[in-house]
């Protein structure tokens, strides 16, 4: 008995149109259904916010070392402060803590360095101000570099001011007994290492206002100018937190 031979659902499927059968489908996995070859194309993409994102992660994941970083050593400070020592000559613990009087000079560092944290806010705004960025894709000039020039110009006059206080804070220091040296008092110790460590980080960011001030211009393309400020922003902001902390423990914690 000849065998029947039945076309299986694909072969119907990849009949010629003209005889009543659909046109070939391209079969290709679509990952579990719904978004099909989307997810893939997504995938491949890669963008200016993608850079952004990265950059951003990892800058805010070295400030956040230097956060726990000064907070163990705000932590030292307390303990340091409640440490006593045994007197020799009556066997009695006596603590040696030695408040310091800060300078006045310190709480108009806090407000220039407030100021600056402001100007720098407002260049990265204009650094990522769309109708100036549009321009500047579209070959138009560069309107927001010109924008952003002036305010991280000036965050680095203001910045250049803090520095130059906190040096007149510690000659103020040195004058009143509080030298920094070996012979110094566990209080001031711990003042001039506070301040001094956030004053270096501070250099960092002055370098990096510089770098921008520089080179900026020399950039082709406008995401990495946007990067370059976004980056130095968000350092300076955190710098800025932290002095804030800082200085609230040495006024308030002693």
């Amino acid at each position: 008995m000849p065998s029947t031979f039945t076309p299986t659902p694909s072969e119907t499927e990849r009949k010629e149109p003209g005889i009543g059968g659909k046109p070939p489908v391209d079969r290709r996995p679509t990952g579990g259904g719904g978004g099909g070859g989307d997810d893939e194309w997504k995938k491949d993409r890669r963008g200016p916010r993608e850079l952004l994102h990265k950059v951003r992660f990892f800058v805010l994941s070295a400030l956040a070392a230097d956060m726990f970083f000064f907070a163990v050593l705000v932590l030292f400070f307390f303990a340091r402060q409640a440490g006593l020592r045994m007197d020799p000559r009556t066997h009695e613990f006596t603590g040696d803590w030695r408040p310091v009087l800060l300078p006045r000079i310190l709480y108009w560092n806090t407000a220039v360095l407030l100021l600056s944290s402001l100007t720098m806010e407002r260049a990265r705004q204009r650094i990522f101000r769309e109708i100036d960025v549009l321009e500047e894709w579209l070959g138009l000039g560069r309107p927001a570099l010109r924008s952003t020039l002036p305010w991280l110009g000036a965050t680095l006059v203001l910045g250049t001011l803090f520095l130059a206080g906190q040096a007149m804070a510690w000659r103020q220091l040195t004058v009143q007994g509080f030298a920094f040296d070996r012979f110094s008092t566990p209080a001031s110790y711990f003042f001039y290492m506070i301040t001094g460590l956030h004053a270096a980080h501070l250099v960092v960011g002055l370098l990096a206002l510089v770098f921008c001030l520089g080179f900026l211009g020399f950039f082709q393309r406008v995401e990495h100018r946007q990067v370059a400020v976004d980056a130095s922003a968000w350092f300076w902001h955190t710098m800025s937190l932290a002095w804030l902390l800082l200085a609230a423990v040495l006024a308030f914690g002693q």
